[in-house]
């Protein structure tokens, strides 16, 4: 069994929350779909957690924290610059500054196994390109994305929005899966959610649980009023990334 995780966003109060929720599980491995960073008050932490895991795919927080932000709206763009004052100007030695560097530089933008492909986005654009519930109807788009998939299911986040989209040109939310998913013998693009800052309605952070061809979508509450606090408190974060914790959204 492993479990996919996504969109962490220095939110360690949720990550934490996430880890202990999948303990009791026998997880072996753990992989990460990018945006570790971002919008949160604790990168620092984050990016310590996710060293540990099997891999961590770049994002387009990391891909805007090495490179500039400039396609970002001014909140992510400023949060972004506050980041990476925290790993140039952190109480850090030298050295451990230069690994959290490089292991942002060395993130992949995309893995496969097997059975699995893994992104952050979607394989046309793997750090930027957006699948959204609407989007199951765009046959076009959703025809140039599954053509791309060369293994039986792709999974991927960035939208925050979890669910799955089927060849058939369908799109589930997990709610409507009672959370439980076989995979078919068609392929299938699976989004797993946000732990750090979920946009489906459901202020609980999401993730996946995989054995074989069984998905579990998992949603856990975490103290999301500590990270508002903490949010509120660091100026050069807004406001907005903090009341959007509570609603989910």
């Amino acid at each position: 069994m492993y479990a996919i995780v996504s969109d962490l966003h220095s939110n360690i109060e949720a990550l934490e929350a996430v880890m202990e929720d999948m303990a009791p599980f026998g997880v072996e491995r753990i992989y990460c779909l990018g945006d570790v960073i971002g919008y949160g008050p604790d990168p620092l932490p984050v990016l310590d957690i996710a060293e540990k895991f099997e891999f961590a795919l770049m994002g387009n927080h990391e891909e805007g924290l090495l490179f500039f932000a400039e396609d970002f709206n001014p909140r992510a763009r400023q949060a972004l610059e506050w980041t990476k004052a925290q790993i140039t100007d952190g109480d850090m030695s030298k050295e451990k500054k230069n690994d959290i560097w490089q292991r942002i530089d060395a993130m992949p933008k995309s893995r496969r196994t097997d059975q699995a492909v893994f992104v952050h986005g979607s394989l046309r654009q793997e750090t930027r390109d957006y699948v959204m519930p609407a989007d199951s109807d765009d046959k076009l788009k959703m025809g140039e994305i599954f053509s791309l998939v060369d293994r039986a299911v792709c999974f991927f986040g960035h939208t925050h929005i979890p669910g799955v989209w089927t060849q058939g040109g369908s799109y589930v939310h997990p709610e409507d899966l009672n959370y439980e998913f076989r995979l078919p013998d068609e392929k299938v693009l699976i989004n797993v959610g946000s732990v750090g800052q979920p946009r489906d309605g459901d202020n609980r952070s999401s993730y996946v649980l995989i054995d074989e061809d069984h998905v579990e979508f998992r949603r856990v509450p975490y103290d999301y009023e500590t990270t508002m606090k903490k949010i509120m408190k660091i100026e050069d974060l807004s406001d907005t990334l903090a009341a959007r914790l509570k609603v989910g959204r």
